[in-house]
Order: structure tokens, then C-alpha cells, then sequence
């Protein structure tokens, strides 16, 4: 039987980032994963150069059945925190786009980073290693320790039986499963009587029905720039077409708002008004066909696939009377698509829903009515948009709880 302080079970961003804050604070921490690869998660993200958070984070940016949970973690350990870590160890880095940080080099430095934290915090990494079984006991008879009257944990696992009065689940959510993703920290949740929002992918891409598809997947690859918006939530960057469907920035970030059944909008010219250039154009050329104005704005392949797909008579500039280009336009502005589903967790980049925030401590991520079990990272029904909010609230959560254990 090993004994430690803390084990946490889950070696990705919050686990190894927890387990370091734990192990400076003088505990014997040991973290314990099933997967080969230490931080698989974070070494394929941002293009194998982890967006690893964003300037501009603040509580605005993250998805809970709780909005105001998140808070208290992302106000004591901020994006500036993080940051001033990355450049203790030398990792070069810069902003690609609206705040987000990448790695000049690779997500690689990322994990050594956290591994030589760890290390210096003499935390045990142990990966490699099935959990077969947790679980709880009040009290445990050992005459070597004073602790008989706090509760323990139990963990049964391919390399032995561990005990620890503080379990910390770090498991993350169901997106991904090549890396290892499994629905095991909810299993454990439950176990312990603590509800789970229920959860879908989210930052993922768009499926279209079969009629859509047979069109649009003649784009695959061409890109361009587009709002997308469904009720209340609006993001502007850019779309990518690829051969089931929809896909880049502005698509991953609205479908974490997105429900089945419902239409997103897309304004395919967002950060100006089409009509004025149209009609210089119309002024100057007036012969030119509608589809050779919009090729200087757009990717000529999309130009025509467009024209066609959204039923958009195509003449001559001069031809078009009385309001007829504005409409025309105005269905490049208003462009309304139902999405027949999304990619799933295959290639989704989080979980939106999780863990039950009213059932922990927002201040040190602790199950209110089961003392020394906690939840950080993914696992929470906590969701930042595209951008490295997500691997904030990993270092947020993790820090605060790694305070406490």
C-alpha cells in the first residue's frame, strides 16, 4: 500500500500544474495517468504550439451553468501569472491573434516546463497505469498514522494500491478519444453523489445535411471571412469548407452556442457594407458580371460555388435594377444555414457541460459534501471559447486547488 498527500489522477494541463503548487507546499504528491504520452492534449494543440492562454481572459469568455463560478479561480491566478511562468523558464513566445499565445517552438516546452516543475517539487509522475477502482473509506486502520480519524481514499491500479486524504480529478472530458479521453472523472462524480450537466462537443466542427454538403464540399480548403451567430452570441473570424461541412474559428466558437436544429447566420462580408463597393464597381465597370466585382473580394472558386449555391442571378453590373444588387448582397450578409450536426467528441476541442459547479467550492475546487475530493480542468462544467481560455482555466482551477490540498 503507497501512501501520499495528494494523488491526482489525470496528467494533463490542471493535473501536472496542480500537483506542482501542491508538491512546493511540502506534500508527497503523486500524479497517475493511463495514457503513454504525458500531456497528449497539450502537445497536439494550437498546431503542436499550445495556444497556451489568451491576454484577454476574463469570465466573460467561459460557458457554466453557473456563470459566476469560474471568478474566483481566473481572479487569483491570472493569464499574467501564467505568463510570468512561461518567461522564468525562457519559452519564447508571441500573440498570433485577439490575445492568443503561442509557443515560438513547440507545445513541447509547455510540458517540460511542467514536468521540470513537478520535478522541482519532488512530485511522482507515473503514467501508463489503469485505475481499476475508488474508493472512500472513513477511516483507515494503520497503527503508523495519526490520521485514523480523517477519510482516505482507495485507488486500485496496475501498479499497486494507493491511499491519500486528498484525490484530485484532472481526467478531463470525452473530446478527443485518440488521446486517451474517457468518461472516467464524471463515473467518479457520480459515484459520490455529485451531478453531471450533461455534456457535448463543443469548439467543434459543422456537418451539413446532404444537399449542402454535396455543394459546399466542393470548397474544401478555401477559406474566408465570416460572422456566425446564433441567438444572442456572435463571433467574427474567419470559415473554413472542408468535406463534411463547415469548420475555422468563427465556426468552433459558435457551435459551443449552438443547439441541434437550429440556424446559424453567417454574414459573409462582416467588417463592412458589400453595396458601396458593388456599385463603384458598378460605376467604373458596368459590364463586368456580378462574379468577377466579387472575385476581388473572394477566392474565385468561392465566387462561383456561391453565385450558384444561394441562387444569385449573375449579369452584368449595369443590369441589375431598382434595389435588385442590394438583395443580392444582402444574401451574402444574411446567409442563413441549418447544420445537420457536429463532428463530435472525435475532433472537438473540449467538452462543454461536466461536473456540477454548485456541488463544489468555487474558492478551492473541493466537493462541498465529500471532503477532499476534488475537480479541476476540463472535467468541470467550465468552457472557454477557442482561444487558450480553456488551458487558463486548467492553470486557474489548478493553482487554486493546489493551494488547499
Amino acid at each position: 500500500m503507497i501512501k501520499r498527500d495528494v494523488i491526482i489522477l489525470g496528467a494533463g494541463a490542471a493535473g501536472l500544474f496542480c500537483a506542482a503548487e501542491a508538491g512546493k507546499r511540502g506534500k508527497s504528491v503523486e500524479v497517475i495517468d493511463h495514457a503513454k504520452r504525458l500531456g497528449g492534449k497539450i502537445l497536439m494543440s494550437g498546431g503542436g504550439r499550445c495556444n497556451f492562454t489568451n491576454m484577454y481572459a476574463s469570465p466573460e469568455q467561459f460557458l457554466s451553468q453557473n456563470p459566476h463560478f469560474c471568478k474566483s479561480a481566473l481572479a487569483r491566478y491570472t493569464q499574467w501569472d501564467f505568463i510570468a511562468l512561461v518567461e522564468k523558464y525562457g519559452i519564447a513566445y508571441h500573440e498570433k491573434t485577439l490575445g492568443q499565445l503561442f509557443c515560438d517552438n513547440s507545445a513541447k516546452d509547455i510540458v517540460d516546463m511542467l514536468l521540470q516543475e513537478c520535478k522541482k517539487a519532488g512530485v511522482i509522475v507515473t503514467n501508463r497505469c489503469e485505475i481499476a477502482d475508488v474508493s472512500y473509506q472513513p477511516r483507515i486502520e494503520d497503527a503508523a498514522t495519526n490520521e485514523n480519524d480523517k477519510g482516505w481514499y482507495v485507488i486500485q491500479t496496475a501498479k499497486g494500491r494507493y491511499v491519500t486524504p486528498s484525490l484530485v480529478i484532472a481526467t478531463g472530458g470525452l473530446s478527443m478519444p485518440k488521446l486517451g479521453a474517457t468518461p472516467f472523472g464524471y463515473r467518479i462524480a457520480e459515484q459520490f453523489n455529485i451531478p453531471i450537466v450533461p455534456t457535448r462537443a463543443a469548439l467543434v466542427p459543422f456537418t451539413l445535411h446532404e444537399h449542402d454538403k454535396n455543394v459546399l464540399s466542393e470548397l474544401s480548403g478555401v477559406s474566408v471571412d465570416a460572422s456566425a451567430s446564433v441567438a444572442d452570441a456572435s463571433f467574427n473570424e474567419s470559415m473554413l469548407f472542408t468535406h463534411r461541412g463547415l469548420s475555422g474559428p468563427a465556426v468552433l466558437q459558435i457551435s459551443s452556442y449552438w443547439e441541434p436544429g437550429q440556424n446559424v447566420a453567417f454574414n459573409l462580408y462582416p467588417n463592412g457594407d458589400l453595396y458601396p463597393i458593388l456599385e463603384h464597381e458598378r460605376q467604373s465597370s458596368p459590364d463586368q458580371l456580378l462574379s468577377s466585382a466579387l472575385a476581388k473580394l473572394y477566392p474565385k472558386r468561392f465566387v462561383q460555388t456561391a453565385i450558384d449555391y444561394l441562387k444569385i442571378p449573375n449579369k452584368a453590373l449595369k443590369q441589375y435594377q431598382g434595389n435588385q444588387l442590394t438583395q443580392c448582397l444582402s444574401t451574402f450578409q444574411h446567409w442563413q444555414i441549418k447544420p445537420n450536426g457536429t463532428e463530435g467528441y472525435r475532433t472537438a476541442e473540449v467538452t462543454l457541460g461536466g461536473v456540477d459547479t454548485d456541488y463544489l467550492s468555487s474558492k478551492t475546487m473541493e466537493a462541498k459534501h465529500q471532503k477532499g475530493l476534488y475537480f479541476i480542468g476540463e472535467v468541470v462544467d467550465v468552457t472557454g471559447w477557442l482561444g487558450g481560455y480553456n488551458f487558463q482555466w486548467a492553470w486557474s482551477s489548478a493553482w487554486v486547488a493546489g493551494q488547499v490540498v
